[in-house]
């Protein structure tokens, strides 16, 4: 991803789409994301406990509009790799075409709204979920006001550009399905089925 990031800001910079100067900005942005990574895995023990609480979910649900929308699907797999979890991405905005069907008291929704100028309508969307009674997770990309109102928990990456925020908001994600798993007795390192598919193919 980062190499892939690296190449668009060259293109970027050489089609005229962003100017020397912004390229640096971002490029300095992108040099402080292992240290937010660190961050994240410093403070592991709120992802711990929050899955010593809810590894007996049923089901999740993760829910994200543009970049999160990928960024759920991601999240999505990793749960049901490695805990044998019902685990679904969905766009957030067709959450009323079917989807809100599916929720139930005791459901899991993970709301990603790392995207500061989408976050308004994740917001309306984590409190269609909540008022049905799913238990709402918001993972925001810096401090949002306006989860508080809408989620019962929330978790922070820290703020950054939003086109990178993804590239952390995956690694909490990553240590949910692990503690999650671990919580179940699952074998992290050998996951049901996973292997001999991936080998063989």
């Amino acid at each position: 991803m980062i190499v892939m990031y690296l190449c668009a800001l060259d293109l970027a910079e050489k089609r005229g789409q962003m100017t020397h100067a912004q390229v640096k900005q971002r490029l300095e942005e992108m040099s402080r994301i292992p240290a937010s990574m660190q961050k994240i895995l410093d403070n592991k023990e709120q992802i711990q406990f929050f899955a010593s609480r809810s590894f007996a979910v049923k089901h999740v649900f993760f829910i994200g509009r543009g970049l999160d929308y990928a960024l759920a699907m991601e999240a999505a797999l990793k749960l049901k790799e490695i805990s044998y979890i019902h685990s679904e991405a969905y766009a957030a905005g067709e959450l009323k075409h079917g989807t809100i069907a599916l929720i139930e008291e005791g459901s899991l929704v993970v709301a990603l709204a790392t995207q500061p100028d989408l976050q308004a309508k994740v917001a309306s969307n984590m409190e269609e979920v909540r008022v049905r009674g799913a238990h709402v997770l918001a993972v925001t990309n810096g401090p949002w006001e306006g989860a508080k109102g809408h989620s019962h928990e929330q978790w922070e990456i820290d703020a950054m550009e939003d086109t990178l925020a993804p590239l952390c908001a995956i690694v909490p994600m990553q240590l949910l399905a692990y503690y999650l798993a671990v919580q179940k007795g699952c074998p992290v390192d050998q996951p049901r089925n996973l292997a001999k598919s991936v080998t063989v193919e």
